[in-house]
Formats: C-alpha cells, structure tokens, sequence
C-alpha cells in the first residue's frame, strides 16, 4: 500500500531525511510519532507527491510519486491537514463537500447520491457556511471532504490539534470505523501520545529523519528508552505502570489500570 524505499529528502544542505526505509500494508492503522522536527511533516507530503525524494523512492499502492502526476495520487490518498481553514475553500457545506468530487469529473448524479452520504454520516448541514462554524465543525466539514473521495489511505496530519475531547472522539471514531468496515489504510502524523495507544494498531518513532522504533502500539508504549531518545512524552497509563512493577506489566488503559489495582487488593 505505502512504501518508502532508502528515502532520502532535504532543503537544501539541510538533511531531513537521511536513508528512511518502512512498508505500511493495506488495512494498517499507523501512527507516526516524533519530536517536533523530526521529519513527520516531510514524511506526509511526501506520501501524496507534495514533496519528491531526491534519493530513494516513494510507492503509493504501486506507484512511483516520481512517475505519476498527484491527481493520479489524489485519486487514492486522502490528506486530512492540522488546520481545517487550510483546506476548505467554499461558501456552503455542500459546496465544498462537492467540489471535489467536480474536479474529478463526478457525474452530476453521483455527487448528489454522494454529498448526502455525507452529509447524514457526519452530521453536517448542507447551507452550513463553514467558516462560521466551531473548530471541531470545521474539522468534520474537512474530513468529510476528504473521506467522499473514498480514498485507499488517508494520512491525518495532527487530526485532532485544537479539538476538545468529545470532538475528538468524533473525528477518530469516524476513521476507525472506516479502517474497521472498508479495510482503509490510516497514518496518522500525531505527537498526542494518548490518541496513538487509543487508535493506533502500529506506531513508527521518527527522531532526526531516522526510523528509531517500529511495532505494535503496546509495545512501543512500553519502550521508554527509543521514546526517550526520540524525546516523546510517553502516554501516562503505561509510563505509570512501568513503575508498578511485573503485576502491572499489561496495563495500557484506565480500565487495565483498575483491573490490576483490585487483582492487587485481592
């Protein structure tokens, strides 16, 4: 599904990424984890063919990023930004959530058949102005123009940044269930520790455009020394039970924390 082979990437004599090397299979739900300025960003724009490696190579379901234009890759890839107002561009809900689908040459038909889906799934308003909504509005408004497009993998660049919990829930609870139903591969670009062991399946530890970690969320969860050097807060729940002892060497959640606490009390 997603490929980078020997990826190397810079601004001019500044190397941003060295020799990167990592597969994400169809179906996958990766976290990509880093300090900032690690090379997350440049990871993610590099998936849909913003950026090119000068060395190395970049492979999205196939096909080289160097070889084909980016609406081929925008046919497949959907990018969800951190800022909401970075990607919306129209007066209307319904505009926008259409807009997309005439860029594609979408019959009149299917849009319409389309926008309501979306409409109905996200809970939007179609007269909505979308810059007079809340953050969180506007964040569903975005990622419901993104998911129309029924991409094989979307890339969520720091989804949740300026949302409250509830609205959070929201946005990751729709792309689980996408993940989940449809077998949509997912990467998201998160420094938020908490929403990667709740969502993720896989976590990639980027620090100095280098791959320093790379296994299932649990596992990282519990490996303080490749967080540590790649200077990641760890989530609280697993760094506390770390301190707990071998009774609590599989809590990762609240719920695991309490079923360990009465196991404990006997």
């Amino acid at each position: 599904m997603l490929e980078f082979d020997h990826v190397h990437f810079g601004y001019g004599r500044a190397v941003i990424l060295p020799d990167l090397s990592f597969t994400i299979e169809k179906g996958d739900m990766v976290a990509l984890i880093g300090a900032n300025g690690a090379g997350k960003s440049t990871v993610s724009r590099l998936c849909n063919g913003l950026l090119l490696p000068s060395k190395g190579h970049v492979r999205v379901t196939g096909m080289d990023t160097k070889k084909v234009r980016t609406s081929a890759l925008a046919r497949k890839i959907g990018f969800l930004f951190q800022n909401p107002d970075r990607q919306i561009c129209k007066n209307t809900v319904y505009d926008e959530l259409a807009f997309g689908l005439q860029v594609q040459g979408v019959s009149e038909a299917e849009q319409k058949e389309r926008v309501e889906k979306a409409l109905e799934t996200f809970h939007l308003d179609p007269k909505w102005e979308p810059f007079t909504r809340s953050r969180g509005e506007r964040q569903r408004i975005a990622l419901a123009s993104v998911l129309i497009h029924e991409p094989e993998l979307i890339i969520l660049d720091e989804p949740t940044t300026g949302l409250d919990y509830r609205e959070c829930t929201e946005i990751m609870e729709y792309v689980t269930a996408l993940n989940r139903e449809k077998q949509t591969t997912v990467l998201m670009v998160s420094h938020d520790m908490e929403l990667v062991q709740s969502y993720a399946k896989r976590v990639l530890v980027l620090s100095g455009g280098q791959l320093l970690g790379d296994g299932p969320v649990r596992q990282i969860m519990k490996d303080e020394q490749t967080l540590h050097a790649a200077k990641v807060m760890p989530a609280q729940i697993p760094a506390l039970a770390l301190r707990f002892g071998d009774t609590f060497s599989d809590v990762y959640t609240v719920a695991d924390m309490v079923a360990a606490l009465e196991k404990e009390r006997g």
